[in-house]
């Protein structure tokens, strides 16, 4: 009898080699429903490895396929099932089948659905890619992969100048981190002589190494700094943006972190870098989406919110927690989206929370799961959110800790609630305030399947992963009872606070004053326009100067002047004016060609 290891490496390879047969056997016509099916076959066989995992707590395999040999170095393709591969795996497909059902949907009139289901289908094989890395150069290979499809996906609708910028946008903050990616991987070559996880993790590390993968982490996962593109990216159809912040790119740099952590755990300046920027990115990115009236920049400043707060658990030295708040903001955050994108769909395109009101009689499947995932984001009580985002507030309460990251924490955590309420307030409740002739309709099985699918995983998700992934750790159940209540206690006052400042502006709007104290362009401007006129007209000086003032009068005038001196002076000193200088000179070259000749 096969053993455990056996069978689950088999389940998981097979699940996954189901979703690459659509691109082998691609069939225009009904290219969409065979990419469908195929992801939810693969996600029926990725839940018995799941099942023995649950059952022997314990489980760890992997494949190795050597590639070349360099001489000290041999670059191999290795695959690794661990606990974090084989929880992401169900949970991946399960939330991308749900996108590609609502996608059949949504795109339904585009010409090029076939091209945008094979987009959306490499780009989850390259985070799987990415998950089941066995080293470095693997990991890269989705790392890149996921970049390059986030690209295409992004300025789908290319011809808009907004999308084709937002998609060159996220290539280009993106190449920042990969450039410390590619440090740390050369470095690793030339000095570890390695590049294979086990042989990495077991070695000692410079601070240096580990900023760089800080660098890349911080990029991919849009952390303080790298976050515009993670708004911008909102320019692409909404399929797009769920899949992009739920499960797969935006969560790779975490990945990675979680990946690398026995590096980390031993280096208290990476992990003090990991816990400040992850406080400082939740803290912004919150205060950036309380003043957002983009439905849909709501729920991306919430993803860079979230994974600030991702960010801060890696900082505490505690990656599980940081795996498991992926685990259940995957479910939450996509279905945010797919109602997004149908209260988008059903209001003529319009994106305005200002202009929406009374949702929950037109569209009141979509509201009911817009307010299930809301209320899951600020952490209401046994739904998803709740178990691991209390968890990591409750873990940064008993730690050692810089007091300024666990403030910043809490206040996000109670802005997270403020934007929440807000957005349930302004699209579902009271009056309509949109055209009373527009159709909504949600009566669609590929609209209601997959947002019942991933209410579900809202629901029952946080409960089932707690129980696979936290062990029992003493501190939290010996905490008082005032620092166990800390989070709760914030969403509660949050909560209460928002929903009377709800009511005020939504009878008394408020009236734009301009400022840019809160505009998220404004990071833009200075990031994208003051910088690099700095650095342009720096260059333009230095240039002018080198060029004019050093080369062209060292190359020209000077330098002919320099030059052109012992000649003529050796000519002047010819130049006699004495008729015997000259004959002397005649008779010599005579004298000179004759004994030539």
């Amino acid at each position: 009898m096969p053993s455990f290891y056996t069978i689950a490496f088999v389940t998981t390879v097979s699940s996954i080699m189901l979703i690459i047969f659509p691109l082998i056997n691609f069939k225009p016509k009904v290219f969409y429903l065979t990419t469908k099916n195929a992801v939810k076959m693969a996600f029926f066989m990725s839940i018995p490895p799941l099942i023995l995992f649950m059952s022997q707590e314990q489980m760890n395999s992997s494949a190795n396929m050597k590639w070349f040999d360099l001489g000290l170095i041999n670059l191999s393709f290795s695959t690794q099932f661990d606990v974090y591969s084989i929880i992401f795996l169900p949970i991946a497909f399960l939330v991308t089948w749900s996108i590609l059902e609502f996608s059949i949907w949504y795109m339904q009139i585009d010409p090029n659905i076939e091209q945008f289901f094979k987009y959306l289908l490499i780009f989850l094989l390259a985070m799987i890619t990415l998950v089941c890395a066995g080293n470095l150069l693997v990991l890269f290979a989705g790392w890149e992969g996921v970049g390059i499809m986030s690209f295409l996906l992004i300025g789908w609708y290319h011809a808009r100048s907004d999308a084709a910028t937002a998609a060159l946008q996220a290539v280009l903050y993106n190449r920042l981190g990969d450039i410390g990616f590619l440090l740390t991987f050369c470095w690793l070559m030339k000095n570890a002589q390695s590049i294979e996880f086990s042989h990495i993790l077991s070695s000692q590390s410079s601070t240096m190494l580990l900023i760089g993968f800080i660098t890349a982490a911080a990029s991919k996962s849009a952390q303080f700094g790298f976050h515009p593109w993670l708004a911008s990216a909102m320019e692409g159809p909404t399929p797009v943006s769920a899949l992009l912040h739920s499960s797969t790119m935006v969560v790779a740099g975490i990945f990675l972190l979680i990946r690398v952590h026995p590096l980390l755990s031993h280096n208290s300046t990476a992990l003090t870098i990991c816990l400040c920027l992850g406080a400082l990115s939740t803290f912004f990115a919150a205060s950036y989406a309380l003043t957002q009236n983009d439905i849909k920049k709501i729920i991306a400043y919430s993803t860079s919110s979230q994974l600030g707060l991702m960010m801060v658990a890696i900082g505490l030295n505690l990656p599980y927690l940081a795996f498991f708040h992926i685990s259940t903001h995957a479910f939450f955050k996509a279905m945010l989206f797919l109602c997004s994108g149908l209260i988008i769909h059903s209001i003529n395109d319009e994106q305005d929370i200002r202009k929406m009101g009374g949702l929950q009689h037109a569209l009141p499947m979509t509201t009911t799961c817009l307010s299930i995932g809301s209320l899951a984001l600020m952490g209401t009580p046994f739904l998803a959110g709740f178990y691991s985002k209390d968890a990591i507030i409750e873990a940064a309460s008993t730690s050692h800790i810089n007091s300024m990251a666990l403030l910043m924490t809490l206040v996000a955590t109670a802005f997270t609630a403020v934007y929440s309420v807000r957005l349930i307030y302004f699209t579902s409740m009271m009056h309509a305030r949109m055209s009373p002739v527009l159709l909504c309709d949600e009566n669609n099985s590929q609209v209601l399947n997959p947002l019942t699918r991933l209410a579900t995983g809202t629901i029952a998700a946080g409960l089932l992963i707690s129980n696979i992934m936290l062990s029992d750790h003493p501190i939290t159940h010996s905490m008082p009872t005032y620092m166990k209540l800390t989070a709760l206690i914030i969403t509660i006052a949050a909560f209460t606070v928002a929903y009377d400042l709800a009511k005020i502006f939504w009878t008394n709007p408020a009236v734009s004053h301009g400022t840019k104290k809160y505009d998220p362009m404004f990071f833009s401007q200075i990031i994208h326009r003051l910088l690099p006129n700095a650095a342009l007209n720096l260059a333009w000086h230095l240039i002018t100067h080198l060029l004019e003032s050093i080369l062209m009068k060292k190359f020209g005038p000077t330098h002919i002047e320099t030059s052109q001196l012992l000649p003529i002076k050796t000519a002047q000193l010819t130049q006699t004016a004495q008729i015997k200088a000259y004959l002397s000179v005649l008779f010599i070259t005579i004298v000179c060609v004759a004994l030539t000749l």
